[in-house]
């Protein structure tokens, strides 16, 4: 499996783009700005996109991509979440208000895009891989996932705060080699982090400490301007882990 980061980001300015990641060019980890790279050939490939929660910076790119392949597509793009994720979307974006219902268009019997609600614990299995849904702690219903291929496994946090369920999960798995976790504020910001449902590095390092894994770990959706301190800060509090900051350049075979 080939996993490409298109965006990482906790907001947007020149070179930043928000969280999206692409799975064997079939496949996208929420589908935030920068979705917007990628050719429309690329976008037309797409056949799968798996909801970490219903936040804009996380969905942004939805709408566009789906008017996009519009014509291109010879069967929907499926958005996986949860019910309450899926709710979001159907209420506020898919509404015929801000965006066209694409699960009704060209015709309800031939949509260019359709809804599969997920529950924590649920697995979609392809026969090269499986994505497990993992519930964290937001400030809406949120998750993780955990991708399991043929030879690895990673997993990636998603936005969430301190918790057990996410930590629990991956330690009862066999194996984890590389893992994406959110750090969004520096640690001068743990209240916001507490109220809005974030890490920053010292929450951070609390939960990594329940991790029995020893997978490489990369640190993504600091706050534009913030990644510096945010990267320092981790790499002070966090010691029994080999830390990396996330980039939109980062491609990783599994």
């Amino acid at each position: 499996m080939q996993l490409k980061i298109l965006g990482c980001s906790g907001g947007i300015a020149e070179s930043l783009r928000t969280t999206t990641m692409l799975l064997n060019d079939e496949v996208l980890i929420d589908a935030g700005t920068g979705v917007g790279d990628l050719s429309l050939a690329n976008m037309s490939l797409v056949r799968h996109i798996f909801l970490t929660h219903s936040h804009m910076d996380h969905i942004a790119s939805i709408p566009l991509l789906l008017d996009s392949v519009f014509d291109l597509s010879e069967s929907p793009v499926v958005i996986h979440g949860l019910a309450e994720t899926i709710q979001a979307m159907k209420q506020h974006v898919f509404n015929n208000v801000i965006w066209p219902d694409f699960s009704a268009l060209p015709s309800p019997r031939n949509p260019v895009m359709r809804y599969e609600v997920m529950a924590p614990g649920d697995i979609f299995a392809h026969e090269d891989y499986t994505i497990e849904m993992i519930p964290v702690n937001h400030i809406v219903p949120g998750v993780g996932y955990r991708v399991q291929t043929l030879e690895k496994a990673f997993a990636f946090s998603g936005d969430t705060t301190t918790n057990d369920r996410f930590w629990v999960t991956l330690n009862q798995r066999e194996r984890l080699d590389l893992l994406i976790v959110e750090a969004a504020f520096p640690d001068q910001d743990i209240d916001i982090c507490r109220r809005a449902g974030h890490y920053c590095p010292r929450l951070l390092a609390e939960d990594l400490a329940k991790l029995e894994h020893r997978p490489e770990i990369y640190i993504t959706h600091p706050k534009p301007g913030a990644e510096q301190i945010i990267f320092e800060q981790c790499q002070k509090h966090i010691n029994h882990h080999r830390i990396n900051l996330l980039s939109a350049d980062c491609q990783f075979t599994l």
